[in-house]
């Protein structure tokens, strides 16, 4: 059955799309809706209604036609030039990291001194913003993903989260327009649109949290899914392509999204309803036998075209050239320097993140002779 009924934590029955096929049919239809505050949270209680409506700009919540006008404003800013320069500059800052991570001596944490500072460094350079500043953003940005943010005190330490991004972005807005330089952010101000300084600093809040917070947990469980096998490593070093798509394929770090019928669509034979939600499992999907051979195996060299860890249809990842070019280099630079990297800890003492929203480790202390 491509669609199965499912009951949401507030009661509400609506369906979840867990095969290939039915969840790109579901993300590619324009009848289905992205808005929070349209739909029943599969994540925890939380009926329609209950979430505000999201800010002007925060496009990753909005539909067309507000969601067309925005992201057609950065489409344009993710080009091959601007790419070309980022991964020269990524090749020089991962081989820094790699310095600072040997410093600390074996054994040291991978996630604090290289699966953070990397992509953190990185995404300042695409939005041009002060470096220095990376860890404040980076733990709002974190803590707008926590699982049981809204369940300890009643969402306040994330609203305040989101308050402070909020205010800092709107700073770079205004300095970007002072004193342009060859960035996003000043493109996008400096470009003569119509947007609001609210709705730039809000795309630009977008862009921030999602270029932290994705890339650094994926090279942190890529990284250990590779110590898992010292065949792996091998296999990666060889294609460092390859394996970076099958790792986005297994990990899936986005396990799940959803969305909100806007009006009764059939899909295979299903109804369903104007206003049911769909719980859109991406990592099940990406791991459909009717898709990929042997799919609960990570093969470093299988074809993974089609996969959906990057989401699919109008709100598929922006930024996911820039997320693919991070891990190409990174796991390879990694493993080069420290070919007999390995953990420092029993794996199931390695703390995860509690988020139900993006998976991670909170630390992975690693050594090497």
């Amino acid at each position: 059955m491509p669609l199965s009924p499912m009951t949401y934590p507030d009661g509400h029955v609506g369906w979840r799309a867990h095969d290939h096929a039915t969840v790109r049919a579901v993300l590619a239809d324009g009848r289905f809706s992205i808005r929070p505050d349209l739909m029943h949270n599969p994540f925890g209680p939380g009926s329609p209604g209950d979430a505000p409506p999201s800010p002007p700009g925060a496009f990753t919540d909005h539909d067309p036609p507000d969601h067309t006008r925005y992201r057609s404003r950065l489409t344009g800013q993710f080009t091959v030039r601007r790419m070309r320069l980022l991964a020269e500059r990524l090749e020089v800052i991962t081989a820094g990291h790699l310095d600072v991570l040997a410093a600390q001596g074996s054994p040291a944490d991978l996630v604090e001194h290289f699966a953070v500072p990397v992509p953190g460094l990185m995404i300042c350079e695409l939005l041009g913003v002060p470096y220095e500043r990376r860890t404040e953003f980076q733990q709002d940005a974190m803590l707008l993903t926590a699982a049981s943010g809204a369940e300890v005190d009643g969402g306040a330490a994330m609203f305040a989260a989101f308050e402070r991004l909020q205010r800092f972005m709107l700073e770079m807005v205004a300095a970007k327009r002072a004193q342009p330089t060859d960035d996003v952010l000043s493109d996008l101000v400096n470009s003569g649109s119509d947007l609001t300084d609210d709705e730039m600093a809000a795309m630009g809040m977008a862009l921030l949290g999602g270029g932290l917070d994705t890339t650094t947990n994926m090279l942190s469980l890529g990284a250990l899914e590779l110590l898992r096998e010292p065949a792996r490593v091998e296999a990666m070093l060889a294609d460092p392509g390859a394996a970076v798509e099958e790792l986005l394929r297994y990990i899936s770090l986005t396990p799940a999204t959803a969305r909100t019928a806007l009006e009764d669509v059939e899909i295979d034979g299903v109804v369903v309803r104007a206003g049911d939600t769909v719980f859109v499992e991406l990592g099940s999907a990406n791991r459909d036998p009717a898709r990929y051979a042997d799919p609960d195996v990570l093969d470093l060299a299988r074809g993974t075209a089609g996969h959906l860890a990057f989401g699919h249809g109008i709100h598929q990842c922006i930024g996911q050239h820039l997320a693919r070019i991070e891990l190409k280099i990174a796991f390879p630079a990694l493993f080069t320097r420290f070919p007999e990297l390995r953990l420092a800890v029993a794996e199931d003492e390695l703390p995860h993140r509690a988020s139900l929203v993006i998976g991670g480790l909170e630390r992975m202390p690693v050594a090497w002779d």
